[in-house]
Parts: C-alpha cells; structure tokens; sequence
C-alpha cells in the first residue's frame, strides 16, 4: 500500500511517500535524492529508542556517513539554545552544504532541524521522517520551521522545504494515544478547510480516539487525503501570502491558549481543537455556517477523544491580549479562519473582540472537569 504525493512548488518540488514498513528503506530513498554522504539524524531519546537503530541501519547499509543529536522532549525546548546545540554537532561533524539534517521525531522536532538545516551554512539539505499523527499529516509538509519565543509560538523561524518527507504509518504503533488524539485534531481540520468527503469517511468511522480502532485502509485514507490536502494549499500558496492561511484554522485561539499555559498543560492538537469549537461558534453567532455544521464538526472532535472547552482558571483578557502578538495578525488586525460550510473556509479581520470575549465564556471548562 504507498502512496506517493507531488507537493508542486515553482522552486524545491518535492514528493511525500507514504508506505507502511518504509522506514526500513530510508536509505534507499535518500539514495535516489542523489545528496552528499554527510547526514545528521536528529531526534529525541524516546523516539530513538524506538526507531532510531532501524533507520541508522538503512542509511549505513546505503553508504551514508550518519551522526546523531539528540534533542530533549517538549515544546518547552523549542528554543533558540536548542538550535545553537544541533549547530555545534554539525560543526563537530563538518557537516558541508552537500550534508543532509534528517528530523526523526514529531512536529517539534521537525521544526527544530529544519530551522537549523536551513540556517547552517546559509542552507543544507532537510529530510523529514515524521513519527507522529500531527508531523505526519501537517508539520512535515510545507516547508514551515521554527522554534518559540517565550512570548509566542513559532515567532522566529523560516520557510524551507524538504527534500523529501518518508512517512511509514507503522510507527504510529508506539505513539501514546493523547499524541495519536492530538494529530486528529488536524485530520479533522482538513476535513472542514478543504475536504468534505474526509470528513464523511470520519464520520462515518466507529471511533477515531484510538489507532487501535481504525483499520489499515481507513489509516492511509487519512494519511494520503489529509497529506494532498496540505499539498494543494501549499502549492497554491508556498508562503502564505493569502490562500495557505487556511491551514491555520483553530490556530488563532489555539496557539494563545497553548502560550497561555506554558505550552505543557495543554498539547498543539488539544489547542487546535479548541479553537476549532471556537472558531466555528463564532461562524455560527456570524451567520456563517449554520448551527448543523457547527454540531457536526463538534462531534468528530469529540469522537477523536479531543477537549472541546479551555481550562477554567484562563484568563480571557490574557486570551485577547495574546492573540496581538500572533504571525496571522495583519495591520493590527487579527485574522480568523472561519467556516462557511463543511469543506470551506474564509479569512476575516472583522471580529468584535466583544464576540470573542462572548465565546470563550461560552465554550471555558466547567470547574474540576479535566476538559
């Protein structure tokens, strides 16, 4: 079962190949990029355990020279000291312009070596290997890489593509069911940005809380149309000068809320998700879409076991102040992504803060409820 998709750019084309069992071919596919020997792998020390001997293996037995770094685990590390860490490994190796950074591991650590490989050397080449749901299906794709500012989420960063994202749905066996959770959050996004008939295969599925319920078909359904989704608005819009701010749907409110809470209490997926309720409430008090969908949507992000309310003790006017220092903020306005009906979205820098503020009350955690 592959499945092989063109993300099609006027510079740095690449392709996402998904194939169950394929990290143990890593080196056969890097091999064909025709690189320089030089490949630093960098990851964490969980995921290495799992799957780092498998794709160092491959990469040896293909003629590649590989060094590893490993990064600590945590959004909390995406830091520019983090970066500064993965540099001196690279200088340690005398990795060139010809080397490759490989990111084994989730969206963080995609982000992380990314923004290194495209800063060493003014630019080396990147592979991602994408380890969780969410990297898999948005992180590893579209050239977006970064670390945090304590003010902010991906506040400093740059765009630069892969050569390649591997994605082998296999390793998705060992992912704790929370980060399983987590990446449905933007499956579900995708469904209503962009694709209607995901959104009816989700639907129509018994449970999407845990991998252990959905079949092999149903897994790369989700994997191949959630990967074409962002393909095609990546294509459309390499650096989000209009069309690919729709890939931020519930991110507005979902990255202040993570910001708000230190970015451990509650994870990116879990805050997307709960600012995917929000966005669709305001679509709804907007007369956008109508209350129907809204309830739909609602449901499916119930049904991946994902948090529908913030925490109580989050304060609304920290909501409101925090989400000025968002990168979507234009003319000092911030931009929602708001639905018009499953499937399709639309950009707005009209919302009264007043509505917003009426939202977040509507949707806050009742108290001693974990969600």
């Amino acid at each position: 079962m592959l499945s092989v998709i063109a993300v099609k750019l006027p510079e740095n084309s690449y392709e996402i190949a998904i194939a169950p069992g394929s990290l143990s071919q890593l080196g056969s596919y890097i091999s064909k990029l025709n690189l320089g020997k030089k490949i630093l792998l960098v990851s964490n020390r969980d995921i290495f355990s799992h799957y780092g001997e498998i794709a160092l293996t491959s990469l040896k037995n293909a003629g590649f020279d590989v060094f590893t770094h490993a990064i600590p685990e945590g959004e909390v590390n995406k830091t520019l000291d983090s970066i500064a860490q993965i540099y001196d490994t690279a200088l340690e190796n005398y990795l060139e312009r010809s080397s490759t950074m490989l990111a084994l591991g989730g969206g963080v650590i995609g982000d992380m070596t990314g923004f290194a490989a495209a800063t060493w050397l003014r630019g080396i080449n990147f592979v991602q290997v994408p380890t969780s749901l969410l990297a898999m299906v948005d992180a590893s794709i579209g050239g977006k890489t970064g670390v945090n500012h304590p003010k902010g989420k991906n506040l400093i960063g740059a765009f630069y593509q892969p050569r390649l994202v591997l994605i082998d749905p296999q390793v998705l066996k060992t992912l704790p069911v929370r980060e399983f959770r987590a990446g449905m959050a933007e499956v579900i996004k995708y469904g209503v940005i962009w694709d209607r008939d995901l959104f009816a295969k989700l639907e129509g599925a018994d449970r999407l809380d845990d991998i252990a319920y959905l079949s092999e078909e149903l897994l790369q359904i989700i994997l191949t149309r959630s990967c074409q989704a962002k393909a095609n608005v990546v294509g459309k819009d390499e650096k989000e000068a209009g069309l690919r701010a729709i890939l931020n749907y519930g991110h507005t409110i979902g990255h202040a809320i993570e910001s708000l809470t230190g970015y451990s209490v509650i994870n990116h997926g879990e805050a997307v998700a709960i600012g995917m309720v929000a966005a669709g409430k305001i679509a709804t008090k907007l007369q956008m879409w109508t209350q129907e969908e809204e309830i739909r949507q609602n449901h499916l992000i119930q049904k991946a076991g994902l948090p529908t309310k913030i925490p109580t003790n989050l304060n609304r006017e920290a909501v409101i102040e925090t989400l000025q220092t968002d990168k979507k903020v234009k003319a000092g306005k911030v931009r929602f992504i708001l639905p018009t009906e499953i499937g399709k979205v639309t950009i707005i820098d009209r919302v009264p803060s007043n509505l917003i503020r009426e939202v977040l009350e509507e949707i806050r955690n009742p108290v001693n409820s974990k969600y």
